[in-house]
Formats: structure tokens, sequence, C-alpha cells
């Protein structure tokens, strides 16, 4: 696809070597909530150099750092972008649409039909961005927030098994809410859609979980991983372990309380000390999980995607 962006940008792959210039330039970026994650992770956000499904680009405008990218294939055919950034002092200037562009050219070479990011529903100007780019909405999802308890119960029996709780994925409303997306297990902070196989998987190396009643299924839960929060990071100004939990998904108040004390039991097993859990977005599923007494988080996740078969 051509581009209108000025001819003196150059975009090429992001190595350890940039840190500083990439931590100069994301360094005012959101401070009021606490600032960028960037600068904190980029030695370990960066892909080997002969990784094949990661590759980060940056943007330079006369030889200076002004923008930067991410792309993450997370199955044979769905590639993940994250990590956005442009200058201050380069904005507006076509930096970001030559970053698309080469992000898109990369995951079809890399035989993806479909690219998707997550925006935070406060972050007007990416999501603005990301429409002008030629991205469309998908879903949204909020974090829920149940506390370890090994003792927490729920009036419904929840089983570990792997097909039940696909079998309930793929009849649920939460599943059409969030077009079979949930948080991918090999890429934090990204989605991709679930397979019966994935459930399999998570089954053997994490937890899954089944809502089971008399009547029938009646919730499903995943976990993806433990995720060791810096002192910095936490209101509690101590490290944390957090379990983080793929998808919470229900029938009702009474099924979500099961499924809660299931995740619960698990988080206080892994001797956790917080856990997120992603759930649709929706008025019911949001209120389900108040009524149960879990925390959700002041604002959704909002996801987009765009159809990269025409580049």
């Amino acid at each position: 696809m051509s581009s209108d962006a000025d001819p003196a940008i150059e975009i090429r792959r992001a190595t350890h070597d940039d840190y500083e210039a990439v931590a100069d330039f994301t360094s005012d970026i959101w401070p009021e909530r606490g600032g960028d994650y960037i600068p904190r992770i980029y030695h370990d956000w960066l892909e080997d150099e002969h990784r094949q499904g990661k590759k980060t680009f940056l943007a330079e405008v006369d030889g200076d750092a002004a923008g930067i990218v991410q792309g993450v294939m997370l199955s044979e055919d769905e590639a993940w972008f994250q990590g956005m950034r442009v200058a201050a002092d380069h904005r507006r200037q076509g930096i970001s649409s030559r970053l698309n562009e080469a992000t898109f050219e990369w995951a079809r070479e890399q035989g993806a039909t479909v690219g998707r990011v997550m925006i935070f529903s406060w972050n007007a100007d990416s999501l603005g961005a990301a429409r002008s780019s030629g991205y469309e909405p998908i879903t949204e999802f909020r974090f829920a927030h149940r506390g370890p308890d090994a003792a927490a119960s729920g009036p419904s029996r929840v089983s570990n098994d792997p097909i039940a709780a696909w079998r309930y994925w793929t009849h649920s409303n939460a599943r059409a809410h969030l077009t079979g997306l949930g948080l991918a297990p090999e890429e934090s902070w990204a989605v991709r859609e679930l397979t019966g196989d994935d459930f399999e998987r998570l089954g053997e190396k994490t937890a899954v979980f089944a809502v089971e009643r008399d009547d029938g299924l009646a919730g499903v839960g995943y976990r993806t991983r433990t995720v060791e929060r810096p002192a910095d990071e936490t209101e509690s100004g101590e490290p944390e372990t957090w379990a983080e939990y793929g998808l919470g998904a229900w029938d009702d108040v009474d099924a979500a309380r099961s499924l809660f004390a299931a995740v619960a039991r698990d988080a206080a097993a892994l001797e956790a000390d917080a856990t997120r859990i992603a759930i649709p977005e929706t008025a019911r599923f949001v209120t389900d999980a108040a009524a149960t007494g879990a925390a959700i988080a002041e604002e959704p996740d909002i996801v987009l995607g765009i159809d990269l078969t025409t580049y």
C-alpha cells in the first residue's frame, strides 16, 4: 500500500541499542497514569533477531527515533500489534501510518489474515488513530478482581474438565460478544481466537474451569499465567504475584459466584496476592461480577481488528 508520508521517514527493526532514544520519547507519555510501561520492559520486550513470529519496528526521521510498534503472530493467521508510540515532536507527520504499513506487510508475509490491537477506552487519541488506519471495532472486555481464598465456595460445583469448558464456551453469549476471543496464553495483554485444543492444553499446563449444575453447564474460565508485578506498580507498594485468568463467563449471578470461588481457590493454591479475570463488557456481566462482591476495573479495554488480506 502506498503512503503519502514524508519520505525522510525510515522504518527498521528496533534493537537494544535504541533503548535510550525510545525511553526518551516515551518518558512523557501518560504521566498521570504512572507513565509508559515500554521503558520498564524494553529489553525483555524485544524479540531475538532470529525469531520469525515477532518483530519490533522503529521509525526514524533524519536519524532520530520517532516511533515504535511491535507485531506478534499469535496463531497461524492471527497477528497482534502493540506498543504503538510516536514522539511528541513528530506527531501528525505520517509516522503511525508508516509503522502500520510495515507491520501489516510483515504480518501478511507470516501468513496473517487478520490483525488486532487492544486500546484502553480512555485513550481517545489512539482509538481515533486506529480507526483512521483502517481498524474496525470488534469487542470490549473488562477486568474483574477476586481475592485469593482457599476456603471460597459457591452454590454450584466447578470441574476442571476442558471438554465441558469448551462445550460451554461454544454455546455462550459471552463467546458471541467477544467474537470468540480470549486472552492469549502466548502473549501478555493480547487476545486471539480460542480453540478446543487451547482448552486441552490449558487444562494440562494451567487450569480450566467449568461450572456444572444438574440442569447443565453454566460457566467457564481458564488461567493464562501468573504475573510478577514490581513494587512501583502495586497499590501496596510491595512486589505482588497476580494470577491472570483469560476468560470468565457464566449464565447468572449464582454461576458467577461459583466460578469466582474456583478462581479464588486456584489463586490461593498458587500463593498469589491478587487476580484479574477478563470478562465481557456488557451490563449483565459487569453487574453480575459486582453482585458477587468482586471488584471491577474502572474502565474497559477495546479490541479492534483489520482485514490483512488486502495487503
